[in-house]
């Protein structure tokens, strides 16, 4: 508060005080003036069930508010919410010294008991009542916020509008301070949102990968490390069919590969007969366990599929594997 010697914006404090004993007085005024209006527009029109109902060759109420409304140069609304405040507060229960706002938004509380006792109880240290105290017993928003939770649900309500939270949340979000007091999990989350778009996505995800600590925990995920293995084959798969799709050497590339696919399979058989004329005559004078037979019968069959395999797709093309023989290769 200023000190006593201190101006109150351009006026010396016993002026202010002056001015504040003035404007209370044209307050007490306003809430008299409002009252009338809601006294006179409920003897016009008393408070039914169902005010939209129309009597028995009568007005109905909005029809004769808006009369009224019209023939006292006031909006329709501004008639009817003062009959309605009026109806709420009889005349034995109105306090001098209340401002009508006070009385339109406690109105909105159901018991008559509770709401006619409270208006005689102001908040505690305070002389008199005001439109935020009104509105923090209801739990409304308040106009000039003092606690978190006021400020916290001041702040959802301006952000209601997408784009603008959005600038808010990267603003904030951007000091230091107040990232540190978001929990890990929150933080996950506002990413999981900023990263909704697959460009976006892609961005960060490669710029984080950058870092080595990051890279060295995601990996340690099998599932993100077999998804980055699986992008990996079919980045390189798409390249390589774009090439072949659109490079004037594709061709000859082509028939390279044919080249060196010829040699890996020559190579591969040509080591397995010499493996196999090693370690063979190794077996001279060597019984087997019977444990020891059935694995050597076991990938006996697997070289004979195997090589049967090699002969259909040298003499056809076709290098599907059937059902049968891909369990066995895999020792199913």
């Amino acid at each position: 508060m200023p000190e006593d010697n201190e101006k109150i914006g351009s006026v010396s404090p016993s002026r202010y005080e002056q001015i504040v004993a003035e404007l209370r007085e044209v307050v007490d005024q306003h809430s008299r003036g409002q009252f009338t209006i809601g006294d006179r527009a409920l003897e016009i029109e008393p408070s039914r069930l169902r005010d939209g109902a129309r009597p028995e060759g009568g007005w109905s109420v909005r029809e004769s508010l808006t009369r009224l409304a019209e023939d006292i140069g006031l909006k329709y609304s501004t008639v009817n919410n003062a009959r309605w405040v009026a109806a709420r507060w009889p005349k034995e229960h109105r306090q001098k010294g209340v401002p009508f706002t006070v009385y339109r938004i406690l109105a909105s509380i159901e018991n008559e008991t509770e709401r006619f006792t409270l208006v005689k109880q102001p908040p505690a240290g305070k002389p008199r009542w005001t439109a935020d105290d009104a509105s923090r017993v209801l739990g409304w928003q308040v106009e000039n916020p003092v606690s978190k939770q006021e400020k916290i649900s001041a702040i959802h309500a301006l952000a209601q509008d997408e784009e603008v939270a959005a600038v808010v949340t990267t603003d904030l979000l951007r000091r230091p301070a107040v990232s540190a007091h978001v929990a890990a999990e929150d933080r996950v989350r506002v990413v999981e949102e900023f990263t909704r778009d697959e460009t976006v996505a892609a961005t960060v995800t490669t710029g984080l990968l950058r870092r080595p600590d990051v890279a060295f925990r995601a990996m340690s995920d099998d599932t993100a490390r077999h998804q980055v293995n699986h992008a990996q084959v079919e980045r390189g798969r798409q390249a390589r069919e774009n090439f072949e799709r659109t490079s004037p050497v594709a061709p000859a590339i082509k028939q390279i590969n044919r080249t060196v696919e010829f040699l890996d399979l020559v190579t591969a058989c040509h080591s397995f007969v010499a493996a196999a004329g090693r370690a063979v005559p190794g077996l001279r004078d060597r019984q087997l366990t019977g444990d020891e037979q059935a694995i050597v019968h076991q990938n006996i069959a697997k070289v004979r599929a195997t090589l049967d395999w090699i002969e259909n797709a040298v003499d056809t093309g076709k290098v599907d594997m059937d059902d049968e023989l891909a369990a066995l290769l895999r020792g199913q």
